[in-house]
């Protein structure tokens, strides 16, 4: 972390004061009740330099020495088997699972239940978070995007992308997930190595990475905002949608990816333990990201146009109803700003669905147990999710 010179070279900019004066940045400072400042900026700005080593130099030593599927194998059987003190692995792979195996001490299993329950809870909600604010929010970051574009994740295509977030953020929020060496622990230790593996690739053949300007490839302050991403700007969009939740639930939330977050490697005090503490390091990290380019257009219109790609839905009048679904949820979840800089499209009554979402989910609220909608939103995120790998096994969207 040896350059420590960054400066919050945008917050003068008109994107950064917009956003944090009059749009969702402003929300987000009065659902939190943070007090945003530029004090602990030189805090946290070295962590734009910083990458997880432990991660790197895994995938150096087994991935970079055999053969993919071959190497996968292995990292697998360390996940379900666990390794030891003693046992005969290279150090890189003892460092990596003698740090995800150790549970840390403030870990409360209560907590992450009730996190876990949450995004349950929400059903079908949690995914339009995901897809029309969460996602479709971070592209409007143009450097967070870098390693995207660099590693052609465009030409992968939105179906694929969308199925492969949604796998992992299903698995690590159910019941239990995340014990070790269940389903999303093992999520997390595989998504942790394929962003290594993506770094060093971008590092080795992408020479005209811009580190100065970008950050080092997928670097633990980007981490950071896309966790926060997860957590804070996902637990606005549902209070946006009519969604209410306890103080437990919230709590619980922020557990969950402050533990994700953990067995990714991303250093814990870049993980916040609440909204408030979120919204002040979000506040931060946004004032070193430019607004839009066209490679965010790029990306943005590929999500949008995922929905007309998706042979889930039979019809074509089906699909396009879909997508302008969605493109309502994106307008009324984003700033206009941020729309007309991603070049959405404006579409008549936009504001319709979402409201009547509103209403529904306010009535559902006082009508159907806590239990019940825990159950069925489990049970409908399972379906989307089962529906996205059965489409993604077709070679089409490899």
């Amino acid at each position: 972390m040896e350059r420590a010179s960054l400066q919050p070279r945008f917050k003068d900019s008109q994107h950064f004061r917009d956003f944090w004066t009059k749009g969702n940045g402003r929300h987000l400072i009065e659902f939190s009740g943070a007090q945003v400042n530029f004090n602990d900026f030189e805090k946290f700005s070295p962590y734009f330099y910083h990458i997880d080593q432990v991660g790197d130099e895994v995938v150096k030593d087994v991935y970079f020495n055999k053969k993919y599927a071959e190497a996968s194998r292995e990292i697998e059987n360390y996940i379900r088997n666990g390794v030891r003190e003693d046992d005969e692995v290279w150090d890189s792979v003892k460092n990596l699972f003698l740090q995800t195996q150790h549970v840390p001490d403030w870990l409360d299993y209560g907590l992450l239940k009730s996190g876990a329950e949450l995004c349950m809870r929400s059903n079908l909600d949690s995914l339009i978070s995901l897809r029309d604010y969460c996602l479709m929010g971070g592209y409007d970051y143009a450097y967070l995007n870098k390693p995207l574009i660099v590693t052609e994740a465009l030409k992968k295509g939105a179906v694929k992308r969308l199925s492969e977030t949604l796998d992992f953020w299903v698995n690590v929020t159910r019941y239990d997930a995340l014990e070790i060496h269940k389903k999303g622990y093992e999520f997390a230790i595989k998504t942790r190595l394929i962003h290594s593996y993506a770094r060093l690739s971008i590092k080795k053949h992408y020479k005209d990475w811009d580190t100065e300007n970008w950050g080092e490839p997928i670097n633990s302050w980007d981490m950071m905002a896309t966790y926060i991403g997860f957590s804070l700007v996902f637990l606005h969009s549902l209070k946006k949608l009519g969604n209410t939740f306890s103080i437990e639930e919230e709590k619980g939330l922020f557990h969950l990816w402050k533990y994700v977050g953990y067995l990714l490697g991303i250093p814990q005090n870049l993980l916040p333990n609440d909204k408030k503490q979120a919204t002040e390091y979000f506040y931060l990290w946004t004032s070193v990201q430019p607004s839009s380019d066209k490679d965010s257009v790029l990306l943005a219109h590929s999500l949008l146009n995922e929905s007309l790609e998706n042979p889930i839905l039979k019809y074509s009048f089906q699909r396009k109803n879909l997508r302008y679904l969605h493109l309502c949820c994106t307008w009324y979840l984003l700033d206009d700003e941020v729309c007309r800089r991603l070049q959405i499209p404006d579409v008549k009554n936009k504001k319709l669905f979402p409201k009547t979402k509103w209403l529904i989910n306010k009535v559902y609220d006082r009508l159907v147990s806590r239990e019940a909608r825990i159950r069925k939103g489990n049970k409908d995120q399972m379906k989307v999710l089962g529906d996205y790998l059965s489409i993604t096994k077709n070679s089409n969207f490899h």
